[in-house]
């Protein structure tokens, strides 16, 4: 038996959720983690055709990569979009739930099925999202309590290195305080200088588990006070397989802007937007960078890690002219949904495969634009 918590589980396993930026809101958005699940469908929004094609389809799970209630909601009654779609999916059994920039930073994810579409070899984050930060400790601590301080912070998750545990390195010095009143030393008396020996412990630890080996020191170290010390270090991900937004990757071989132009027009879902392009169309290139949705915060990087063209969403014209006229790459800009829609392929693929249920990707078009139009016959530009 599947149930809805499975299914939970396995797009968590796959699109992490500590992975999201910081303003989001992925995860399960209403329905029961005990119902069970025979059929799940993908769809990029949750529209109202949307959940009535879920309803339709006889699916009791609707997974979408944009968020139903990402902004502030006060009130679901029928009345209103939002509740009038949450009332469909409950009335019928069909749990909703959303990975959204967490499916964009994930290995794979929304960013690397969009560059393979293309015909680019994905390889670092334009963003790398540092997951794992290590902290360099110091502790000073009293010989006599040396391993009851070390056994504390190595259960909270310290000296942990590759495939080596307990990984500490110690030296002794002297150490000096005066307690004043109020103070309740372990060693010294109040009002007096005391000197003795202290060594000074050194470990490593995920910066995530601060706070768990901070409170783990406290209670083991006999101190009042506990001097100690934190850095933070530099990452040393392999950012080739790093997860993050956006990515950066290379055609197998060079070509003219236009025919990429062309090329990601003829492989992306067809929308009225369409696709349109800054740059010489004659200019060659072959080092790719893409950022699915909304992308022009990632001008800079794309330039920075040398893309010769940069593939996106929903850019607006300051940003593209500066960003041109600052000898960044040609840039492509295409509709968000078109951008994003492949990726329900993926995570229809991924569910089958780790689920005994049924998948479907609803084929429904929710790109807002329906009209475009261009002038029927030729003017010169005028002010």
């Amino acid at each position: 038996m599947t149930t809805v918590a499975d299914i939970r589980a396995i797009v968590e396993e796959a699109y992490p959720p500590h992975l999201a930026e910081s303003w989001d809101k992925v995860g399960l958005i209403c329905g029961d983690p005990a119902d069970q699940v025979h059929k799940v469908a993908f769809a990029l929004d949750c529209t109202q055709e949307v959940a009535e094609r879920a309803v339709e389809a006889g699916t009791q799970m609707l997974v979408v990569h944009h968020p139903l209630l990402l902004f502030g909601t006060h009130t679901v009654a029928t009345d209103t979009p939002k509740g009038r779609i949450i009332h469909t999916l409950i009335r019928h059994g069909v749990a909703l739930m959303a990975a959204h920039t967490n499916a964009d930073s994930a290995r794979p994810g929304v960013n690397d099925r969009l560059a393979e579409l293309l015909g680019v070899t994905p390889e670092r984050p334009l963003e790398p999202k540092n997951t794992s930060t290590v902290d360099k400790w110091g502790v000073m601590v009293p010989p006599d309590h040396i391993d009851e301080v070390k056994a504390a912070v190595f259960a909270a998750g310290a000296g942990a290195i590759g495939d080596y545990r307990e990984c500490a390195f110690e030296w002794s010095g002297q150490g000096q305080f005066r307690p004043v009143d109020g103070a309740n030393p372990t060693l010294g008396q109040v009002g007096s200088v005391f000197t003795g020996t202290e060594t000074r412990v050194e470990l490593v630890a995920p910066t995530g588990r601060r706070h768990a080996i901070m409170v783990a020191l406290r209670d083991a170290h006999p101190y009042e006070e506990v001097a100690f010390d934190v850095v933070q270090l530099e990452s040393t991900e392999d950012l080739s397989t790093a997860c993050g937004l956006g990515r950066i990757g290379d055609l197998p071989e060079p070509m003219r802007l236009a025919a990429f132009v062309q090329r990601v027009a003829d492989r992306l879902p067809v929308t009225e937007w369409g696709v349109r392009a800054a740059g010489d169309p004659e200019r060659m290139v072959q080092r790719v960078a893409v950022s699915s949705g909304a992308g022009d915060s990632h001008l800079a990087a794309a330039k920075a890690l040398g893309a010769d063209v940069f593939v996106t969403s929903d850019l607006r014209h300051h940003p593209v002219d500066e960003a041109l006229r600052d000898g960044g790459p040609a840039i492509i800009d295409t509709a968000h949904w078109a951008s994003e829609f492949p990726w329900c392929e993926q995570a229809a693929e991924l569910v089958a495969r780790e689920a005994s249920v049924e998948v479907e990707v609803l084929n429904i078009r929710t790109d807002p634009w329906t009209i475009s139009a261009h002038p029927t016959h030729t003017e010169s530009t005028r002010s």
